[in-house]
């Protein structure tokens, strides 16, 4: 989630896909929560598609400007000028947020943590200057850490910090945009067939057969698999790049806040679920605990698959019993 992800420039690949019905797609893009956005309407009538499609990206940009921690206005950011030994008043949906990363950071044992600010610019630096923090840096960036220190009142709606921590949803954020937007077109009949992108993350949204196609974490413009599913979200780990370089070693591009270093052996966790509730546990989350670990927690939710895909570009798929979704490899890898 700040973010868990330490990383440079977004070269993740994959594509979700649907055909064409009557006639052409209707598009519109943005760039909110520090990636790209996109929702796509496969079918509907132009006009009546174009209000709709603002609705998404309005959904998506209106809980970034609530509660990303890089928003001067948001929530976030009050909270984290003003709750250090204060209680402050928040909404309730903050609190659910709250609740969600207290979930992770509990499923973890701290591995993931929305606390984590003071090891970002290490991570940072490391990544621009390609050589490893030390490991007094580390751990003094680690005693400033812990979610254990942020204590909300459900009751009340208050939020206060019992030491001078930072918040940074991030980790939880896109999930919960999806969660909320798929909320919205169900209350609100969106029958048309669509797909909503943000960063790596999709949203397929209508009956019929969608794909997304997953890339080498070595090659981006070489396909190394496809999930085939008949509608869902797929979330994945690889918001931006898969690796750091750092002294000539690959690092991930996701850190264990509670060793303050990459989680190893890793590239890239990516998730499908034929529907998406709040209280979700994001691919991250997921890949701090490791493949066995993880692909357990996916054999809890019905329908699900997961891909993993380990620092070597090795691969290994898991469907619950019940999954529709099937992965597909390429005889030969498929070069754009």
């Amino acid at each position: 989630m700040r973010k868990i992800f330490i990383a440079s420039i977004f070269l993740f690949c994959a594509a979700c896909s649907g055909k064409k019905q009557n006639g052409e797609i209707y598009s519109e893009k943005s760039y909110i929560m520090s990636v790209p956005v996109e929702v796509k309407f496969y079918s509907g009538d132009i006009s009546s598609v174009s209000k709709k499609a603002k609705s998404i990206i309005g959904e998506a940009k209106r809980i970034s400007d609530e509660f990303s921690y890089n928003e001067a206005y948001s929530q976030t950011s009050y909270v984290n000028k003003n709750a250090y030994e204060k209680w402050v008043n928040v909404d309730m949906e903050f609190i659910n947020l709250l609740k969600i990363s207290k979930r992770y950071y509990e499923l973890t044992s701290g591995g993931f943590d929305p606390t984590f600010a003071p090891l970002w610019p290490i991570w940072k630096e490391a990544a621009s200057k390609r050589k490893m923090p030390s490991q007094d840096e580390i751990s003094k960036a680690i005693s400033k850490i812990g979610y254990n220190n942020v204590i909300f009142d459900e009751q009340a709606l208050k939020v206060i910090f019992l030491k001078p921590v930072e918040l940074n949803l991030g980790g939880v954020l896109r999930g919960y945009a999806f969660y909320k937007i798929a909320e919205m077109l169900k209350k609100e009949n969106i029958n048309e067939k669509l797909s909503l992108d943000i960063g790596a993350n999709r949203l397929c949204w209508g009956e019929g057969k969608w794909s997304y196609e997953v890339a080498s974490p070595f090659d981006e413009k070489k396909i190394i698999g496809v999930l085939n599913f008949p509608s869902g979200v797929i979330v994945s780990s690889s918001g931006r790049s898969h690796f750091v370089e750092i002294e000539g070693k690959l690092y991930s591009h996701i850190l264990n806040i509670k060793t303050g270093y990459p989680i190893e052996n890793f590239s890239n966790l990516i998730v499908y679920l034929p529907d998406i509730k709040e209280d979700f546990i994001s691919s991250a989350a997921l890949a701090i605990l490791g493949k066995e670990k993880a692909f357990e927690m996916v054999a809890k939710q019905k329908g699900a698959c997961a891909v993993w895909i380990d620092g070597a570009g090795n691969v290994s798929y898991f469907a619950s019993q019940d999954s529709l979704c099937k992965w597909e490899k390429p005889k030969k890898f498929k070069i754009f």
